[in-house]
């Protein structure tokens, strides 16, 4: 039975959102395809009518968390304290809670390069959101090094937070660099 050129695209990007989900939330090797394409409803063969290689269909999710997470990004960056509160969402329980929803960074990104597979996405992604925080911390040339240092610390802190069992400390962990954080933004 043939489908629509509708059809297909539909069903390629019902692929890649649950795909960029179950990266971010269960790892890239933890996520099986046949497993992927049963929870949607389809057929593991059916796979390759979308995607050359599960390598494909990593980086076509990245790209799509990315552009996700943009949307969210922007906003906050829209804000009357922008730097503030990009640093309060990113390390807040809920996005700590959801990684399937979040920045892939901690989660994708981290894999991919742990596996000695980085990626341009993620050099785009970090080139961004240094852009962003640099911006936030007045966009002199101090601020380019306070992003790095930014970023690495938001990044480190939930993916620490996420990884620890006691869920106080979790909560420090994210609550004492959002405040380390925000107290050398407004310095």
């Amino acid at each position: 039975m043939r489908y629509s050129k509708e059809h297909k695209a539909e069903t390629r990007q019902r692929i890649v959102e649950e795909a960029s989900r179950r990266f971010r939330r269960d790892g890239i090797g933890a996520t099986g395809l046949q497993a992927l394409m049963k929870a949607l409803g389809l057929t593991h063969g059916g796979f390759y009518a979308h995607f050359k290689s599960k390598d494909d269909l990593v980086e076509t999710a990245l790209q799509h968390a990315v552009e996700e997470r943009d949307e969210a990004v922007d906003e906050f960056m829209s804000a009357d304290e922008p730097l503030q509160t990009l640093i309060e969402q990113y390390l807040s329980a809920a996005h700590c809670k959801h990684p399937e929803q979040g920045c892939p960074l901690p989660t994708m990104a981290a894999e991919l390069g742990q596996r000695g597979e980085p990626s341009a996405t993620t050099d785009q992604l970090v080139k961004k959101r240094l852009e962003q925080i640099a911006a936030g911390l007045g966009g002199d040339e101090s601020a380019d090094e306070r992003s790095v240092l930014v970023l690495s610390a938001m990044v480190g802190a939930l993916q620490l937070s996420r990884s620890v069992k006691n869920k106080r400390l979790s909560d420090r962990i994210l609550k004492t660099t959002a405040r380390l954080l925000d107290e050398m933004a407004e310095s």
